[in-house]
């Protein structure tokens, strides 16, 4: 009901206010700056170049040449969006659902879920570790984004405790319904894998539910649009017949807010009516039969495969520990877009750079083979799917 979690919200009456407004390293302050803590938040991630590059990523389906497909950032409004009306009917903070919503898929890498599958493949055979996107956007913005200070130096983002928590722990892919904040302060590195901890606050819990919202209908308009589901558009008419037939993405959308926001109390938690769950539950059944898992997506996903190997593989054979500059430097004839750029990214964070303007964290030591693996892991996760495929080009030689 309306304003009925208003006094479990993320304020400063709530019990857990500073451990969700505290910081690794105090922000820089200025005499005239108006903006509350999660503002703060929400400008220094649109400010960034992670956040810039949502645009040119896949959502799902990687279309080019048509405009109105969904990226990855129009998936990042969506979520804003519905998690904003969620949270102020509730009465809960939507100042902190926008920054987690505007942060939450900063780690996603070039082409989708695709592309998170296959460095995740990397990272397991070269590092021992896992990637996931979850977990990559929150090690994006405590270590990899950088904005310049007031004075000049390069720093880390440094974003509130509550938005990183929400970013980490925002996995839409559970079908849980009924979802509570946890109690425990925890730091965030204890993260495993995906959904192993709820998140700390009712705001986290809202962006982890809209994410879900988002995309499970965008996903079958998208689909339509491309013609991925004329052979089943009887099967999701007689699906979506609680909507007049239509495929209409607003008015799922509607619906399933609604239905929230009608269930929902801080007695019981985040949850759907019975009715809402299961047709839910049957529309991302049907997307994952006839959409993610489409023989029409195979030629492109295999594509993005050798994309991703290449470049990797590329930067990784020119390892030799400190010799390595000296191999990347011979290899700058072929590929001066490829050398030039990563290394111009990796002095960012490595221990031999100059750090004349720099403040942020040092992450890579070129004498230790697995910092230099993950970091080029890092540059290429941070790539847009058009940069990928142009650094493809240059390395086959067109």
């Amino acid at each position: 009901m309306k304003n009925s979690f208003r006094e479990v919200s993320a304020c400063e009456s709530n019990v857990k206010w500073e451990n969700i407004i505290s910081r690794e390293f105090p922000l820089y302050s200025r005499n005239n700056d108006i903006r509350s803590e999660f503002e703060r938040d929400f400008t220094r991630v649109i400010h960034s170049n992670a956040y810039r590059r949502l645009k040119h990523k896949t959502q799902v389906f990687y279309s080019p040449q048509n405009d109105h497909i969904c990226t990855r950032i129009e998936h990042v409004n969506h979520v804003e969006s519905i998690s904003y009306t969620i949270a102020h009917y509730l009465g809960l903070n939507d100042e902190l659902t926008r920054a987690i919503s505007v942060a939450h898929d900063l780690g996603h890498s070039p082409f989708g879920h695709k592309g998170e599958k296959i460095l995740n493949e990397i990272c397991k055979k070269d590092l021992n570790s896992s990637f996931w996107h979850e977990k990559n956007g929150l090690f994006f913005v405590d270590n990899i984004e950088l904005l310049e200070d007031k004075d000049g130096y390069k720093q880390n983002l440094d974003l509130t405790y509550g938005v990183r928590d929400g970013i980490i722990s925002h996995c839409g892919e559970i079908d849980e319904n009924i979802i509570k904040p946890r109690e425990e302060f925890i730091d965030l590195k204890e993260y495993k894998y995906p959904n192993q901890f709820a998140p700390y606050t009712w705001e986290g819990c809202v962006v982890k539910i809209a994410d879900k919202i988002s995309y499970i209908g965008r996903d079958i308009e998208d689909a339509v649009t491309l013609g991925i589901l004329d052979e089943h558009l009887d099967q999701l008419y007689d699906l979506l017949g609680n909507t007049g037939g239509t495929i209409n993405n607003t008015v799922i959308i509607n619906n399933l807010i609604y239905d929230l926001c009608e269930h929902s109390s801080p007695e019981i938690g985040l949850c759907f009516s019975d009715d809402a769950l299961n047709l839910m539950n049957q529309i991302k059944k049907f997307n994952y039969e006839y959409i993610y898992g489409s023989a029409i997506l195979k030629p492109s996903d295999e594509y993005f495969s050798v994309i991703i190997h290449r470049i990797y593989n590329t930067l990784k054979n020119a390892y030799y520990a400190e010799n390595t500059y000296d191999n990347l430097n011979k290899l700058r004839k072929f590929y001066p877009n490829l050398i030039d750029g990563f290394l111009d990214w990796f002095h960012h964070y490595s221990s031999d750079a100059e750090r004349k303007n720099l403040k942020n964290k040092v992450l890579f030591n070129i004498v230790n083979p697995k910092d230099y693996y993950f970091a080029i892991v890092l540059y290429i996760a941070g790539m847009t799917d058009k940069f990928a495929i142009d650094t493809y080009r240059e390395i086959i030689g067109f």
